[in-house]
This record gives C-alpha cells, structure tokens and sequence, in this order.
C-alpha cells in the first residue's frame, strides 16, 4: 500500500523559562493512501504537537523540530522553505483544527472563505480563480451536507450552528483536493448527535475522495467508529500502534489497557470506571526508562532503567513494553 507520510524519529521541543520541554520524544509512524489514523491519549501526550508538525506549523520560537524527518511522498518536509510549505499546506495537505470559530473570520462570508484556498493555490488569473472559486466553494457544501448551499454562501459564520460551521471547515480544507487530511480533536465542542453526524461524514468523504486521514482525539468512542489503524501516545512517545481490532481486543500496553478501562461501558452496568493511578511524567527531565512505569502495575526494575526497543507482535502490532519483550529476564540479570 501507497505511503502518504513517514514519520520517522521525530523530536520536537518547547524552549520556556523552566527549560526545555521534550514535547515529541522520537516519534515513527507510517500513514497509508485513504486510510484514517487515529492518534490517541491524554492531554498533553504530544498528539497535536505532531499533527502541527506535519503541517510545520510549530511557532518558531519557541518550538522547534530538532530531528527527525516527516516524509511526505518521499519528500522530507523539515527541509522545505516556508515558501514551499505554503504551497504545499491546503493543496496537498490541509487540517481541521478543534474550534471552527477560530478557523473562520467573523467578517467574511462564507463562500468567500471557502474560495480562499482556490485563490491562494490555483495558477490562474484573478478573475478565472474568483469564478472557480464560486462553482467550487457551492459542490464542496454539497459535499459536506448542507442545504441550500446558494443562500448559504452568501452568510456569515454567526449564522450557522456549531456543527454546520465544523461542515464549513472540512469543506474549506477539502476544497483543492488535498491526499492527506489532518483532523485535530473535530468533534470535541459539539454535541453527541452532530458528533456522530460529523463522523459519518468523514467515513462518507474518505469513500468519495480516497483521502488519508490523520484523526488527533483522546476520545475512544471516536476511534472506534472511523479508525482504520490507532497509534497510542503517552508522555511524546508511541507506545503501541496497531489496527482498530488489534487495540480494542488485543491491547498489550498496560497504558492502552488503562484507557479502556476507563471507558464507560453501557453493557456493563454494574462496572466502576478504573482511573489510571498517578500523573504523567515531567517532560523537562523525562525518564530514561518507560515513562510509563511509575504509573504501571506490573513494572519490572528493567523499566526503570531501560527504553523498551519496538516489539513486532505481529505485521500490524507494535508495542514498546519490557512486558512483551522476550529479552527482558536477560536484561533483569544483567542490571540486577
């Protein structure tokens, strides 16, 4: 299958009056031609910070990507001018971030919001990209589900509800047809009913334009619904990446196994949600170790002391835990 973006050892950090923040801790992953990957975990674990630094939208000061490399199509986009990644952001590779009201300005139209990319794009005159534009901005809210789309174009965001206004950026990320779409928290302000709308939306979208799709969430339920394959974050690292059924029924990080237990469950109506114990750990000093130990049930005196390396369960399974790791006795006796 056809990479889109390879990912690989990514390190971003955050220069601050305390230090230095490791926000994104060698990061790797591989996001294939129309299928929707899902980033998970706790706030703070680094999921958008990646998701920006695809885009190379890290503000510099005071972020910045200090190695590592983000293929896209085998171009390394760490290595562009801003003058190319320009080009290249709302063409090939645009973004829905979490708020649609910070996405939209107050005191434009709509259709004139949507043409903006068009115009900004397109090699063409003014005139001919005004008059694209218009027919296009009209089928992208179309698209994305909204009646009347003639009157519509002529409104202002404060006119549309929550949901229609997060309908209005999916088409205006859309617009020039991009091949990768990165969804940063999409449906978090809305509502359980528009929620489930937007979804769908998505899977709609993705069976028409074959689109790849990077979901940034923290939301399970989410996941479940639209996610081809599910990478698992804690504290800037990856911990496990696998498919939908491989996290859902065959998890293997005690991290991964902590987050599903502390979904509700409506066929369980009896369970106590389980919280996972402690706190996240400092990332101005990280731990050499799994930073996931302090945390953990079964920590071995290895995960103190050592990273886990990768561990391949299988073609599609990747988990980082001495757990899963068949060497770590050997390494116990060894430190020990």
């Amino acid at each position: 299958m056809e990479k889109m973006i390879e990912i690989k050892n990514l390190h971003v950090q955050f220069s601050t009056y305390g230090g230095q923040v490791q926000a994104v801790r060698g990061v790797s992953f591989d996001l294939h031609k129309g299928e929707t990957l899902a980033i998970v975990g706790e706030s703070g674990c680094g999921k958008s910070v990646t998701s920006q630094s695809i885009m190379r939208l890290i503000p510099t000061p005071p972020g910045r990507i200090t190695s590592g490399s983000i293929l896209f199509k085998g171009q390394d986009l760490t290595k562009l001018s801003e003058k190319k990644m320009r080009d290249i952001r709302g063409a090939d590779i645009s973004m829905i971030f979490q708020d649609p009201m910070t996405a939209l300005n107050p005191t434009l139209r709509v259709g004139e919001q949507i043409a903006e990319n068009i115009m900004q794009h397109e090699n063409i005159s003014k005139e001919k990209a005004k008059e694209k534009a218009k027919e296009k901005a009209f089928e992208m809210l179309e698209l994305v589900g909204i009646p009347n789309p003639k009157e519509r174009l002529k409104q202002y965001p404060h006119e549309f509800s929550g949901g229609t206004r997060q309908r209005i950026v999916i088409a205006m990320a859309l617009i020039c047809n991009p091949e990768v779409l990165i969804a940063d928290e999409p449906t978090t302000a809305l509502d359980v009913t528009i929620q489930a709308q937007i979804l769908e939306l998505f899977k709609d979208i993705q069976q028409k334009t074959d689109v790849s799709i990077v979901l940034i969430t923290h939301d399970l339920g989410v996941v479940a619904q639209v996610a081809d394959r599910v990478a698992v974050m804690y504290a800037g690292k990856i911990v496990e990446i696998g498919t939908r059924r491989d996290i859902f029924y065959t998890p293997q990080h005690p991290y991964t196994k902590g987050l599903l237990r502390s979904v509700p469950r409506l066929d369980l109506y009896e369970s106590e949600l389980v919280p996972i114990a402690g706190s996240p750990p400092d990332l101005f000093a990280p731990p050499s170790g799994c930073s996931f130990a302090p945390r953990c049930p079964y920590v071995m005196e290895v995960c103190d002391r050592m990273y886990p390396v990768s561990t391949k369960l299988k073609e599609s399974h990747q988990v980082h835990c001495w757990l899963q790791d068949e060497r770590a006795q050997k390494f116990v006796t060894t430190i020990s």
